[in-house]
């Protein structure tokens, strides 16, 4: 048995999120970790609220709430999506917690010792329209770069450049859209990465299993243009993480906030404490996952992201937990792998919450249930390229995979047995050559199953799965037990107990991809045992003749050309 740590990008707290940045981190998430622990495996699968800056204070303001308050309705909000898609955090926690506070702050202090913290008096962008000093995302204008007309100050979302405010053409508040700004001196903390490059590069360069689109991204604000940057920790905001040199003091940051990026990947970390104390249980238990002196050096971590999320992960938040063991008594967990995913756009254009394009996940929900949107999210993940959700090709794959090949099987299997043999296994006959080919093919293909799944390629994934499914339907064609019952009843018996428990092993076996219909379908044959089909041929003996079942209902609707058509009309303004 293995033990995995297993991080989602945590999902900012400025409103309710949409499919793409679903499918970029928290959904493929989800499904290594459903696969991990039905293999077996010790998981530990942590996501949060991600709820300081300057978003969440504009984000309040609009709602005429206080933020904290806002933040906690919100946290609740997004708590209960995340149930109502089935991700099964073993936490959900928020950045704003005790935990992160004092973990941050223990950090920052831990930097300063190591002599990784600069104190910067800058020139930082005010706009005296809005009356506050402007931090760098809330500063827009064209790229230099590319031309995109609506970067940032600190990133541009479609080429990557990091950049600073001062870069930007034409640059406005992202507030208020005015342009009259002005720049004013300020001071603030900075993490001295220039002097860490060389030790990132060579922990970086050391993974040589991470995906193309990880590596290709770390090492391009690594060195392009004048390399990597000393990155600005602090803001000043009246929301967030007050700055403190561990528990002490820090002059001349009074009445300043730790910046949103340097503690919300800290967050991993504060909110396994925070799971630690909800479970009721000691230090000992989160530290197991992410000191290596206290157990974590058997831990494999894994985190989950969408490509804008990587610099981040890859040389901000790796400098502060290198630079943190400076004298060697703090050796934190180190990430063992990144998988990154590029953009899902939507239908013609971008997914986009600030616009409001696109579905977002209450209303995916509020039409149809999350296995129909699962199982289309991950087997489209943009994981290569960017993909594109179009609703032709969102009905055509759940009426074509779900309700054509998984839930039309089960209809059929269940429904025959039904009306030949009553609602149990039916005892008789015995496996024939047709029947050993199946148990090698279905074994062959599940074994492909495994090896994608552990490799994290969810796409290919998908498409085994489906292929497990089809040989299923495969193997009912041609042994067709509705004509085999008119000539000999006992071998279309074993041919039905035989379909009966291989049912029962698509449910086992789909489960990541699809838990509710896995459910019912493991409900429907009253049964409990959800063991790995390790042994196809014992898997499918698992249910004996006699065993009682129930005909499910529809797994799976299909999509009708009116419904389509609806919903593409319904989606295809703003959200209000």
């Amino acid at each position: 048995m293995a033990r995995i740590l297993i991080t989602s990008a945590l999902p900012y707290i400025n409103g309710i999120k949409h499919l793409g940045n679903l499918v970029g981190s928290q959904l493929p998430a989800d499904l290594y970790a459903r696969y991990m622990r039905a293999r077996g495996h010790e998981v530990m699968f942590i996501c949060a609220t991600d709820e300081h800056g300057t978003p969440a204070e504009i984000a309040a303001q609009k709602a005429g709430k206080p933020v904290a308050e806002y933040c906690a309705e919100m946290h609740a909000v997004q708590a209960d999506l995340a149930a109502g898609f089935r991700l099964s955090f073993d936490h959900f926690g928020r950045s704003s917690s005790p935990q992160n506070h004092a973990l941050t702050q223990h950090l920052a202090g831990r930097l300063n010792a190591a002599g990784l913290v600069s104190e910067v008096s800058e020139k930082q962008v005010y706009s005296n329209a809005d009356g506050r000093f402007l931090p760098d995302r809330y500063i827009e204008g064209t790229c230099p770069n590319c031309g995109y007309d609506r970067a940032r100050g600190d990133q541009c979302e479609n080429c990557t450049k990091q950049l600073d405010p001062t870069d930007l053409i034409d640059p406005r508040s992202a507030i208020s859209g005015s342009t009259d700004l002005e720049v004013r001196e300020t001071k603030h903390l900075f993490l001295r990465q220039r002097e860490m490059r060389d030790q990132l590069r060579d922990w970086i360069k050391s993974k040589k299993d991470w995906p193309i689109l990880t590596t290709s991204i770390a090492l391009k604000w690594l060195d392009d243009g004048d390399g990597l940057q000393d990155r600005g920790i602090t803001r000043d905001l009246d929301w967030g993480i007050p700055v403190r040199d561990g528990d002490k003091d820090w002059p001349g940051m009074e009445g300043k906030v730790f910046y949103v990026w340097f503690d919300a990947p800290i967050e991993y970390i504060a909110a396994t404490a925070e799971w630690a104390e909800a479970q009721g249980k000691g230090d000992e238990a989160w530290q197991r996952w992410w000191r290596t002196d206290k157990g974590a050096d058997d831990v494999r971590y894994v985190e989950f992201m969408g490509k804008d999320n990587v610099p981040f992960h890859t040389l901000s938040f790796p400098a502060t937990m290198i630079g943190a063991n400076f004298d060697g008594t703090e050796p934190w967990k180190m990430v063992d792998y990144i998988k990154s995913f590029n953009y899902l756009n939507y239908d013609g254009g971008q997914f986009s919450t600030s616009q409001g394009r696109g579905v977002f996940m209450d209303q995916a929900l509020s039409i149809l249930p999350a296995d129909y949107w699962r199982w289309w999210l991950l087997s489209h993940a943009p994981e290569s390229s960017d993909s594109e959700f179009t609703w032709e090709n969102f009905q055509a794959s759940v009426n074509k995979d779900l309700a054509d090949v998984l839930g039309n099987l089960v209809s059929r299997v269940t429904k025959f047995c039904r009306s030949k043999f009553g609602e149990q296994l039916p005892e008789g006959g015995t496996y024939g050559p047709r029947e050993e080919k199946l148990i090698a093919d279905l074994s062959a293909r599940l074994k492909a199953f495994e090896t994608q799944m552990e490799a994290m390629e969810v796409r290919k994934s998908a498409a085994e799965l489906r292929g497990f499914w089809v040989l299923g339907n495969e193997y009912l064609q041609e042994a067709a037990p509705w004509s085999t019952f008119k000539t000999d009843p006992e071998a279309a018996a074993a041919q039905v107990r035989l379909a009966l428990n291989l049912i029962r092993v698509y449910a086992v076996v789909s489960q990541p991809f699809i838990p509710d219909a896995s459910r019912a379908i493991m409900e429907a044959l009253g049964c409990d045992d959800w063991s790995w089909p390790a042994d196809m041929g014992a898997a499918l003996a698992a249910l004996p003749a006699g065993h009682a079942f129930t005909t499910p209902e529809v797994l799976f609707a299909k999509i009708s050309d009116e419904q389509r058509e609806d919903w593409q009309n319904r989606f295809a303004g703003t959200r209000a």
